[in-house]
């Protein structure tokens, strides 16, 4: 038996131990609210694909992607700067371009697809795999969807890394071996377009 002197140093030793282990590992953020992303107004983006109609004119009425330079070609009135817009702003825009040539024109808009919204998953997935968001999807479900994973992979590290607005990434943990026995709750986020699933060995 130690004496009383003794056992307390130890104690505070390995608490000094813990402390410098824990003050050296970089602390991952806690992820984002679990809810549905906030509903908020589609904006175009490249390569989404988008149906032009203009009521009893089928002449001027196209199906055409976002190019890269931002643009869709409409007849008449040519190149429409497209990126950035909700649909109901390009509407507006291509019905003024086009009042110059047709009376009252009525115009409408449809996202035919929605190729801009994209999620990757790489690393330790049967299938590295770029996923369009038609959808709300959390990260289990984007690993599902690229075949699950593989025998190497680490599951209790994986990562999603998100691209902030001023350019930076934040990088949020998931511990699948946690979270299937319920001690992780609230880490499925929803993913946001541009957001990378990294799983690694």
């Amino acid at each position: 038996m130690y004496p009383a002197s003794a056992r307390v140093f130890v104690v505070l030793l390995m608490a000094l131990v813990i402390q410098t282990a824990c003050a050296g590992r970089p602390l991952s953020p806690p992820p984002p609210d679990a809810t549905p992303m906030a509903r908020q107004p589609y904006r175009l983006g490249v390569t989404d694909l988008i149906r032009v109609s203009v009521w009893r004119n089928p002449e001027l009425s196209v199906e055409v992607p976002v190019r890269s330079d931002g643009m869709v070609s409409v007849p008449l009135i040519d190149d429409v700067y497209a990126a950035g817009l909700t649909p109901p702003e390009l509407k507006e825009v291509v019905t003024r371009e086009l009042s110059e040539f047709v009376t009252a024109p009525d115009v409408t808009i449809i996202v035919l697809q929605m190729n801009s919204r994209f999620i990757s998953v790489i690393g330790e997935v049967r299938r590295e795999n770029r996923i369009s968001l038609t959808q709300d999807l959390r990260v289990l479900e984007a690993i599902a969807l690229a075949g699950g994973f593989t025998t190497f992979a680490d599951k209790g590290d994986v990562r999603v890394v998100r691209r902030q607005s001023d350019g930076s990434e934040t990088t949020y943990e998931f511990d699948y071996n946690a979270y299937v026995r319920g001690r992780a709750a609230g880490t499925n986020m929803v993913l946001q377009p541009g957001d990378t699933i990294i799983v690694p060995e």
